[in-house]
């Protein structure tokens, strides 16, 4: 039997399952994980190692060997490099571990909604069905499917309150769904710059509704007369990180970081030390509208770009320029935040990771995109979002 959450529950109270707030802690920490492997997997150019999706070459994990693979179509796509293969299908298993936490927590969270279990399990359903359809060639249909179970899950986010935390749960499996798709077509349509940003945009919104509920089910608000005021600064400095983080990714998936190299991607020398001038100059001439294309077609192979020197150098240009906004606004916020008693300690925990950001950027250019610094800087960008997605979800006024 359904019922409706008790009638005392409020968006600071939720009327959650006692266990809600460990599992959202479990799979914010599995999503941080997820991220970070995933940008060592992109970083590393292992992404389209896999050249088939679900499978490895047709396998659950990953073939040891290219003798094990010969006689698979996908052998035919793209050569097998074991190094490689298991970074890529490590990362699919961990995140399809995520999205079975996640649609556990919908579970738990609508158990008590009128038919909430018997929407979200039918659209699990449905998901679930159009894997085995995409497998056998049936593409369209298993897309159909796939839509029909994201319309359902968005039609119950959107109907149902967030009192018990429902619409948040359902909504964050709905994400998670659309980037199963988004790591599909990541494979299948050859690491086309605006999925591979989407890809990493969508993993960072997972991980910071993740994060948002897990706080509210812990139950743990910062109750301060000026909450209004700072949510609305955490949530500028959201939406400009967030778009500093979308540029990264435009960044690392058009293979831009290293263009400011003097000489940039037109000579056969890089002096990739070049910082904070670029190509030897303060804002040499990049193509923004080459550069900020976001649709070229399908049938392109965008592993190690595609783009000239000049739209690479505009991509570049656009996130340096972005990180000073970036660095200001967190700066102005840090130094709001150290003026609030109470709130000393996450100015500084704010204050250090954006200026770890910094140095990690620095330090891409400097030493020639070092895998480990890049794959830091894709996880310190995680963590800011952990700073201000937390304010925004603990800061409330007194009843």
């Amino acid at each position: 039997m359904t019922h409706s959450p008790p009638s005392n529950a409020t968006p600071y109270r939720p009327a959650v399952h006692r266990h809600f707030h460990r599992i959202a802690w479990f799979a914010a920490a599995l999503t941080l994980c997820v991220i970070v492997f995933g940008a060592f997997v992109r970083l590393s150019d292992a992404g389209l190692s896999c050249p088939d999706w679900p499978t490895c070459y047709g396998r659950a994990t990953w073939p040891q060997a290219a003798t094990d693979v010969s006689d698979h179509a996908a052998s035919a796509i793209r050569p097998f490099e074991t190094h490689k293969a298991w970074r890529e299908q490590v990362h699919r298993h961990l995140a399809a571990t995520l999205g079975v936490f996640v649609l556990g927590l919908a579970l738990l969270a609508v158990r008590r909604r009128r038919l909430g279990l018997v929407q979200v399990i039918g659209a699990a359903l449905l998901v679930a069905l159009a894997i085995p359809l995409y497998m056998r060639g049936e593409t369209m249909a298993a897309l159909a499917v796939a839509g029909l179970g994201e319309a359902l899950l968005l039609f119950a986010a959107l109907r149902w309150s967030n009192v018990d935390l429902a619409r948040a749960a359902v909504l964050t499996l709905a994400v998670v769904i659309f980037q199963a798709l988004l790591g599909k077509w990541t494979v299948t349509l050859l690491l086309k710059p605006v999925i591979v940003m989407g890809h990493l945009l969508g993993g960072m919104l997972t991980f910071s509704l993740l994060l948002w509920m897990a706080w509210r089910a812990t139950m743990q608000p910062i109750v301060l007369a000026q909450a209004h005021t700072l949510r609305r600064w955490t949530l500028v400095a959201i939406a400009v990180v967030g778009v500093q983080i979308a540029l990264g990714g435009w960044v690392s998936a058009n293979y831009a970081a290293l263009a400011c190299g003097a000489g940039g991607w037109t000579t056969a020398v890089h002096h990739y030390g070049d910082f904070p001038k670029c190509v030897g100059q303060w804002w040499p001439q990049g193509d923004f509208g080459e550069g900020f294309v976001l649709w070229r077609g399908v049938g392109v192979d965008y592993e190690g770009g595609v783009l000239d020197g000049a739209a690479r150098i505009a991509i570049q240009l656009a996130h340096r320029a972005m990180a000073v906004v970036v660095f200001v606004t967190l700066l102005a916020f840090v130094v709001r935040l150290s003026r609030t008693p109470g709130l000393r300690g996450w100015a500084a925990a704010l204050g250090a990771l954006t200026l770890a950001q910094v140095l990690l950027g620095i330090l891409n250019v400097k030493l020639a995109l070092p895998l480990w610094v890049a794959v830091l800087h894709n996880g310190g960008a995680a963590l800011l979002l952990f700073v201000l997605v937390s304010l925004l979800a603990r800061l409330r006024r007194p009843d």
